[in-house]
């Protein structure tokens, strides 16, 4: 009984020695990532050309938003799997305060329901929220009159649809996406992006227009992720 104790703290041990490291790993790739962010976001003040700037400060976001699940993880109690609820919270508002929307301006709906991906499924997922929401900030409230009391909506809907499996939609009440934009052919790199995210995901990218845009797609984890 005795060896059999010494054992099981033995174990113990060592995992909460891997817990101390994987929480150390996650915590120096999130500085890095924003390091490399604040690098971005220098480089972007110092140019001239406004166009370039705007690129640079859509990079910045991209890799903004992958810093922010390794900082999720880092805090979380499971080390496998991130509680997206606090990670979409954080990505949204922190590209609300990147574009300079007001408060007022447009009505925020973010609804995930009890959905915990793993790291392979949470960055690019997180990185193709990052698009979607960027998209719907720059190119879908154009001609809002503020002194008319218009105010635009985006919704944000990530819920589980089945055994690993899940359904993210982004929702705005906006001016719509043009009808020569093909989402099965797309010309712009940031719908290129949202296109290989979407087949990274293994997932199925469905594009409606009637009242504004509605971006749909079905999650899959990856197989070599899936969670018990």
């Amino acid at each position: 009984i005795a060896a059999r104790r010494r054992m099981e703290e033995t174990i113990k041990a060592a995992l909460k020695e891997i817990e101390v490291l994987l929480r150390e790993v996650y915590h120096r790739v999130k500085n890095n990532l924003q390091v490399i962010a604040s690098l971005l976001s220098l480089q972007a003040s110092s140019l001239k050309d406004p166009q370039a700037a705007t690129m640079f400060r859509e990079s910045q976001n991209r890799v903004r938003s992958m810093a922010l699940v390794h900082e999720k993880l880092y805090q979380s109690h499971d080390l496998a799997n991130i509680d997206f609820n606090a990670y979409v919270q954080s990505l949204v508002m922190s590209l609300l305060r990147s574009y300079g929307v007001l408060a007022d301006a447009i009505a925020v709906n973010i609804s995930v329901e009890n959905v915990s991906l793993s790291l392979d499924t949470a960055v690019p997922c997180g990185l193709l929220i990052n698009e979607l929401v960027s998209n719907a900030l720059k190119h879908a409230f154009p001609r809002l009159d503020r002194s008319k009391g218009e105010k635009g909506a985006l919704t944000i809907l990530l819920r589980p649809a089945g055994q690993d499996t899940f359904e993210l939609i982004v929702r705005d009440n906006g001016i719509g996406m043009p009808p020569e934009v093909d989402m099965a052919h797309p010309e712009t790199f940031g719908l290129k992006l949202i296109a290989t995210l979407a087949k990274q995901l293994r997932g199925t990218l469905e594009c409606r227009r009637n009242g504004g845009t509605e971006m749909r797609l079905v999650i899959r984890e990856a197989d070599d992720q899936k969670r018990s």
